[in-house]
């Protein structure tokens, strides 16, 4: 029989709430045209629902899609190769495109992201990440909306996961590594 790992509590709901709240605040004040949330799958989903609502209740009515991107398999450690799982369906051209996702860490992913969505010949791409984890930064990128800065540990919960497991977390931890 094997024990389930315990779980310390980084960020907890109603932090994560503030926050997501405060980045929809400053999305309301800034100059978007057109604006279509891309929410890059899969950790993001549980930040981009809260956060496409918290834009509801601060007057923002965006459009929505969904990328896929991988670079990670069923590793703890990214590849470095980001390959298209499921491609955004919309025309991006002469709009403003909000990147959602869950952490930016290396920052590959969201630059494989930006550069892909800016070639089809969107107006500006921003960036929002949950958390931002810059002690692995391989590529200058900076999100613009931020909801946390990560300590240097594997984070699960709030749609993030350890192979396939701890997603429906409804807080921001990290496994407790036994001694």
């Amino acid at each position: 029989m094997t024990t389930e790992p315990e779980i310390a509590v980084l960020y907890d709901e109603d932090a994560i709430a503030r926050r997501v709240d405060a980045i929809a605040a400053a999305l309301a004040e800034a100059d978007m045209d057109r604006l279509l949330v891309v929410a890059v799958l899969k950790g993001s989903f549980v930040f981009a629902a809260d956060l496409i609502r918290a834009m509801h209740r601060a007057g923002i009515a965006p459009e929505m899609e969904f990328i896929h991107l991988s670079s990670y398999g069923a590793g703890k450690t990214s590849s470095g190769t980001i390959r298209v799982v499921r491609d955004i369906e919309s025309d991006v051209a002469g709009r403003d495109v909000l990147l959602v996702d869950d952490i930016l860490e290396s920052g590959r992913t969201l630059a494989f992201a930006r550069d892909l969505i800016m070639e089809r010949g969107a107006r500006a791409v921003k960036v929002a990440a949950l958390l931002d984890k810059p002690h692995h930064r391989a590529i200058d990128l900076q999100a613009d909306y931020v909801g946390f800065d990560c300590p240097d540990k594997f984070v699960v919960g709030y749609g993030m996961d350890a192979a396939h497991a701890y997603r429906q977390l409804p807080f921001i931890g990290y496994i407790v590594e036994e001694k």
